[in-house]
């Protein structure tokens, strides 16, 4: 396996990219600096709001990072569909004093301006989710000098990132909180997402490429799990939400650790996509009914979700949580990754016949 990616940073912790206001450049950087990989992400914002960030970035931290970017979508949603469950989130739009957003505003999440942002100016490394880019994309990356990372949620779409040529397969496990990173959004494929572990152990036997395992990791036990269970990394993104630097809203920090929250789903409610969150009202009321209609539910909802965080009403926000939301810890960034680095030698000493973890 190559090292290019893990020489890049101390420990095997990679900060996962979550949109929506998590990864802001100070968790970045404090992950960076602390020896792990910081990612920001560029869903959701324009190209110059992305870039505004790296530059914001590249004055806290000289170490790598990262940035994430959002594969276009453009399959075709039926609007009769969405029509239907905007009709029904009406009494939300009442409820919060607030319109609904506009389906239409948009599929390719401004993806090509992002590209060329990046190849103008190289970040380290860039990962994409919802897909797999053209070799041409890829190629042109490497030769800028940034290492390209692809998540897959099946050994298929893990060949197809390796026959595509990116560098690394991020391994995303059914357990991971927020938007499954599938590369085609297909509802009769709903349920049946499988367990990092044994998704690992597809993968590995499927490519030769390095590995980035993702989904429910929160301690640095099962870190030292999947390193060797054939990973070189693992990424973390529910870990980091409740840190000191994350941009998460302060009710969706507590809510990982508030009893009132017992389980998690993977839910089209939000976005028309899954993705996993806490279970709340809404997404017990209108998960079962949403139709898989991404971003246009994403664009359609948004105005809720703002509005619901302005008046830290938990019920009616997107609670992105992964399996191990109720092992949060609320740390800083730094102090957390060092925790986590202590925690894996310990298990590696354990496992090594050295002592008890």
């Amino acid at each position: 396996m190559s090292s290019a990616l893990t020489d890049l940073f101390p420990h095997p912790i990679v900060q996962a990219p979550m949109a929506g206001g998590v990864s802001v450049p100070q968790l970045a950087a404090a992950v960076s600096e602390a020896g792990g990989l910081g990612f920001l992400a560029a869903g959701y914002k324009t190209a110059d709001g992305m870039y505004q960030e790296i530059k914001q970035l590249r004055g806290l931290t000289g170490r790598p990072f990262g940035v994430n970017l959002f594969m276009p979508h453009p399959e075709y949603a039926e609007p009769a569909a969405v029509g239907v469950y905007a009709h029904q989130l009406a009494g939300e739009a009442a409820w919060y004093e607030t319109e609904l957003g506009d389906p239409d505003s948009g599929r390719d999440d401004g993806y090509d301006a992002k590209l060329a942002v990046l190849l103008d100016n190289p970040v380290p490394v860039v990962s994409f989710h919802f897909g797999v880019p053209g070799r041409d994309v890829l190629d042109a990356l490497r030769r800028a000098g940034t290492l390209t990372l692809v998540t897959a949620t099946t050994a298929d779409e893990a060949r197809a990132v390796e026959q595509a040529g990116a560098d690394a397969v991020i391994v995303q496990g059914v357990e991971a909180g927020g938007h499954q990173g599938t590369h085609r959004d297909v509802a009769e494929n709903d349920g049946s997402g499988i367990g990092l572990l044994s998704l690992l152990a597809q993968v590995r036997e499927a490519v030769r490429l390095p590995l980035v395992a993702a989904g429910g990791i929160m301690r640095g036990s099962q870190i030292a799990a999947v390193l060797a269970a054939g990973a070189s990394a693992a990424q973390l993104g529910t870990a980091f939400v409740a840190t000191h630097e994350s941009g998460a809203h302060a009710v969706h920090k507590q809510a990982l650790t508030n009893p009132l929250f017992t389980r998690t789903a993977l839910t089209r409610a939000f976005s028309g996509r899954p993705a996993r969150g806490l279970v709340n009202r809404f997404v017990r009321e209108h998960g079962p009914y949403a139709p898989a209609a991404y971003p246009d539910l994403h664009h359609l909802t948004a105005p809720l979700r703002k509005a619901a965080a302005r008046a830290g009403d938990a019920q009616g926000m997107a609670l992105w949580a992964g399996q191990g939301h109720r092992m949060a810890r609320e740390l800083p960034a730094g102090q957390l990754v060092e925790v986590l680095a202590a925690e894996l030698a310990a298990a590696r000493t354990a496992l090594s016949g050295g002592g008890t973890a």
